[in-house]
C-alpha cells in the first residue's frame, strides 16, 4: 500500500427532509384537520480513528464524501426517516484542518475516537405544527434545513516511539531494515526514501515502533527538499535517533544542519530525548573513528554512540538506549492520563 500523509477532501452532510402538507381524510369526518408529518434529519459526517490504517491513500481517489438527505414527511402524522450518518475512517495521528490549512478542527490520536465534523440538517415541520385556534387548516410546511459543507485537509503525523532523523544517505533505511522486518528501499544515492517507513524493533522482552523519516537538508523547515511535512511525523515520538554519517567530510556541520532544522521547525522537537549515533563505523579505522566521535561530541555536547547498520556493530546497545527513553515516555503518558 502506498503511503500518503496529506489529502484534501470535500465533505457534505445531508439536508433535512421537507415537511408535509396533508389533511386527514376519513369517511364521515368532514373536517379532518392537518396531519402532515415532519421531515427526517440529514446524515452527519463523522471522522473515526481506526487502528488498522496507517495511510491516507484512500482519499486520493475518493475526494468527495456526502451523507444522504432525510426523507420528507408524510400524511397521517408520519415523520420522514432520518438518513444514516457517514463515518469516515482515518488512521491514528490524523489532524483535520480547515481549507486555510492553519485552523485545526480535530486531532484524532486514539483508536475509537470520534468527531462529528458536520451536522446534518434538521427536517422541516409539517403543517400539523402550524395548527392554531385561529388557523385550523394551515397550508404551510417548512422545507428541510440544508446540511453543512466544506473542504478540509487531512494530515497524518505518524505515531511512533522513535523518530529516525539525519541527512540523506546517513544510513537510516539500512538501520531500520537491520533491526526490524521493514523493507525500505536502500540505495547509495540521496533521497532514496521518499516517504516514512515504520518498523517494530524488539529489545529483550519489549518492543517499540521506529519511523524512518526521509532525509532532511538545510531549509527543510521552510519546505525545501522533501519539506517540513516529514518533520511533523517526529512530533509525536518519545525520542529521536539522530544518525550522522561517519564517512562524511564534515561531521560537525552535518550534525548542526539537522539540529538547526529541528530547532527552526519547533513543535518541541529539540526538547525530546536524543540518542546521537555515529554510523558507518565499519568503513573507518580505529583512529578515524575516535577522531570522528570526538568531533561529534564537541559539536553536540551529547554522548556519542558508535554503530554500523551494515555490520550490526553497536546496534544492540543503541536499541537498548532507545528502549529506556521509550519506557520513560510511556510512564509519563500513563501518569498524565491518570491525572486527567
Amino acid at each position: 500500500m502506498k503511503f500518503l500523509d496529506q489529502a484534501r477532501i470535500y465533505l457534505k452532510s445531508g439536508d433535512g427532509g421537507a415537511g408535509c402538507i396533508s389533511f386527514r381524510r376519513v369517511k364521515y369526518v368532514e373536517f379532518g384537520g392537518p396531519d402532515g408529518g415532519d421531515g427526517g434529519r440529514g446524515g452527519d459526517i463523522i471522522l473515526e480513528c481506526v487502528n488498522n490504517l496507517n495511510t491516507l491513500i484512500d482519499y486520493r481517489f475518493q475526494q468527495h464524501i456526502k451523507a444522504k438527505n432525510g426523507r420528507p414527511g408524510e400524511g397521517s402524522q408520519r415523520t420522514g426517516a432520518g438518513a444514516d450518518d457517514v463515518v469516515v475512517p482515518v488512521p491514528p495521528g490524523t489532524q483535520v484542518f480547515a481549507e486555510d490549512q492553519m485552523t485545526m478542527l480535530a486531532d484524532l490520536t486514539e483508536p475509537g475516537q470520534r468527531v462529528t465534523l458536520l451536522k446534518g440538517g434538521d427536517g422541516g415541520r409539517g403543517n400539523l405544527r402550524f395548527k392554531t385556534s385561529t388557523n385550523r387548516a394551515p397550508r404551510r410546511a417548512d422545507p428541510g434545513w440544508p446540511g453543512e459543507e466544506r473542504w478540509v485537509w487531512l494530515r497524518l503525523k505518524l505515531i511512533a516511539d522513535v523518530g529516525l532523523v539525519g541527512l540523506p544517505n546517513a544510513g537510516k533505511s539500512t538501520l531500520l531494515s537491520s533491526v526490524s522486518h521493514a523493507k525500505p528501499k536502500i540505495a547509495d544515492y540521496p533521497f532514496t526514501t521518499l516517504h516514512p517507513n515504520l518498523g517494530v524493533v524488539g529489545v529483550d522482552d519489549d518492543e517499540f515502533v521506529m519511523a524512518d523519516l526521509p532525509g532532511m537538508i538545510e531549509g527543510a523547515h521552510e519546505g525545501i527538499g522533501l519539506g517540513d511535512r516529514f518533520l511533523g511525523h517526529a512530533e509525536r515520538c518519545a525520542a529521536l535517533l539522530h544518525l550522522v554519517d561517519g564517512t562524511s567530510e564534515n561531521i560537525a556541520e552535518d550534525y548542526q544542519t539537522i539540529f538547526r532544522e529541528l530547532e527552526a521547525y519547533g513543535g518541541g522537537l529539540t526538547g525530546k530525548p536524543v540518542v546521537l549515533v555515529l554510523n558507518k563505523i565499519d568503513a573507518l579505522t580505529e583512529e578515524l573513528k575516535a577522531e570522528a566521535m570526538a568531533n561529534l561530541a564537541e559539536a553536540s555536547g551529547l554522548p556519542v554512540m558508535p554503530m554500523s547498520g551494515a555490520s550490526h556493530e553497536g546496534i544492540e546497545q543503541v536499541s537498548r538506549k532507545l528502549m529506556e527513553h521509550v519506557r520513560a515516555g510511556r510512564e509519563r503518558r500513563a501518569e498524565e492520563a491518570r491525572e486527567k
